[in-house]
């Protein structure tokens, strides 16, 4: 059974960074797209920041300017980082990767179970 374990989160001052990171776990052949997505009480899920294999990046426009995001191809990691952090950026934080899995390297959507960040005072 291939998981995603996400590490990261916990309760942040306002105005402070954040670093989340994700790996998979279990029996996969490679990984495609990587990245995080959000949601906020009384919101949808939305994305934060998504990655290629290849390094190409998609923001979301609520984080833009303010986030970064990055892999580790060798290690099947991938950290975000976020600055400045506001009370809006309170909620849950879900890694998502889309992995290839044996024996014929099928794309199999993954998503982590989720990891709160709670923006304080």
């Amino acid at each position: 059974q291939v998981q995603l374990v996400e590490s990261g989160g916990g309760v942040v001052q306002a105005g402070e960074s954040l670093r989340l990171s994700c790996v998979p776990s279990g029996t996969f052949v490679s990984v495609d797209d990587m990245g995080w997505y959000r949601q906020r009480p009384g919101g949808r899920r939305e994305l934060v920041a998504r990655i290629t294999d290849g390094g190409r990046t998609s923001i979301g426009d609520s984080v833009k300017d303010r986030v970064t995001i990055s892999r580790d191809n060798a290690k099947n990691t991938v950290d975000l980082r976020m600055t400045s952090l506001q009370f809006e950026d309170t909620g849950v934080y879900y890694c998502y990767a889309d992995l290839r899995i044996p024996p014929r390297g099928e794309t199999l959507p993954k998503w982590g179970p989720g990891t709160q960040v709670t923006v304080s005072s």
